[in-house]
């Protein structure tokens, strides 16, 4: 199950023999020995773009820092200001550590395979990869849900605001947003996991994902895709419907409003929405195009990065431009650390 049930894989003859392993995947549960089973996976990648691949990785390797580094930001100040104590910034802190999570199973091992001439997993290591993917990608979208509840309180009854959203409530939301992400990957990983790999063992893919595997497996795996798609739709109609109908009560509440309160509203919410415009738009236009497109692999894996990468990427900087609090909180905090390295710098130059 993905957010997006793409398929992204091409049946190559050229691949499709690549060396297998003689040990079995079942080695990981027990020592029972099977002769036709596989122990790693080979990860095809980009490895067809020769040269191009060092670009891709200095683009990639970027865009890793950047998102690991702005989301760090955000943790830090939100743990560190006191002014920053309301549940809007908790939920941000949370959606920040998922992002950092999420983008960390894949784009490291991506990063390694441009260095390399052929990638391999472990058989366990795939199924993790792919299982926590799955499931980051969804815990962020409930995240994001949590947060359109918390603006729809905060803006529709500003007055109950602070007594239901306490942080018994505000913990609870999490939890659930994480049980939600794990409701939603555990059956199409599961059916993954048991089914037979006897080879080839190459995904086509840039990381385990579960519909390049299942490609692989030596059975029937039509009620795996049925699974699969089944569980992404609950994971994104839920979350799409219950983000639509906050904002839907938001909007009838605010039209109600003066002018001054109608821009306090907007402003309180307009990261959020940016974010999540961002992130349904993208989503929807990379599922059509690939509809519509005939692509090659490389392109297609290529697109999966990019949008697996683009909500990780810009949530800290909308949320840095849009927010005024959040803004002032990380020039402050950079203002700390500012006499310390000045400070430090002319101890070095003492000592020298």
């Amino acid at each position: 199950m993905e957010l997006l049930p793409f398929d992204i894989s091409h049946e190559s003859p050229k691949d499709s023999y690549l060396p297998l392993s003689s040990n079995p995947r079942s080695s990981f549960v027990n020592s029972t020995l099977e002769p036709d089973g596989i122990s790693f996976f080979i990860i095809q990648g980009l490895a067809n773009l020769g040269e191009k691949k060092m670009i891709l990785f200095v683009i990639l390797l970027l865009v890793y820092i950047i998102i690991l580094g702005g989301n760090i930001m955000i943790i830090f100040v939100v743990l560190t200001d006191p002014k920053l104590n309301s549940p809007m910034y908790f939920f941000l802190c949370n959606l920040s550590f998922v992002d950092i999570v999420y983008t960390t199973t894949t784009i490291p091992n991506m990063l390694s395979g441009f260095l390399t001439d052929m990638k391999t997993i472990s058989i366990l290591g795939c199924f993790f990869q792919m299982h926590f993917f799955i499931q980051l990608a969804v815990t962020g979208r409930a995240i994001l849900t949590v947060m359109a509840y918390d603006r729809y309180l905060a803006i529709c009854n500003p007055l109950r605001y602070s007594t239901v959203m306490t942080r018994p409530v505000r913990l609870l939301l999490i939890a659930g947003a994480w049980g939600f992400g794990a409701f939603c990957t555990l059956p199409a990983t599961s059916l993954a996991w048991q089914r037979p790999y006897c080879g080839p063992n190459v995904v086509r893919h840039g990381w385990c994902d579960v519909s390049s595997v299942r490609r692989l497996a030596c059975a029937d795996t039509s009620v795996d895709s049925i699974v699969s798609i089944s569980f992404a739709l609950v994971a994104l109609l839920t979350t799409a419907i219950l983000i639509l109908t906050s904002y839907v009560l938001i909007g009838v509440s605010i039209s109600r409003m003066s002018v001054a309160q109608r821009l306090k509203a907007v402003g309180t919410c307009a990261a959020h929405l940016t974010v999540v415009s961002i992130s349904y738009s993208s989503a929807s236009f990379v599922y059509i195009s690939y509809r519509v497109g005939n692509f090659p692999p490389e392109v297609r894996i290529i697109v999966s990065v990019l949008y697996s990468a683009l909500t990780p990427f810009l949530n800290p900087m909308i949320y840095s431009l849009r927010n005024k609090e959040l803004r002032e909180s990380i020039r402050r905090t950079l203002s700390r650390f500012r006499p310390a390295v000045g400070s430090a710098m002319k101890d070095i130059n003492t000592v020298s």
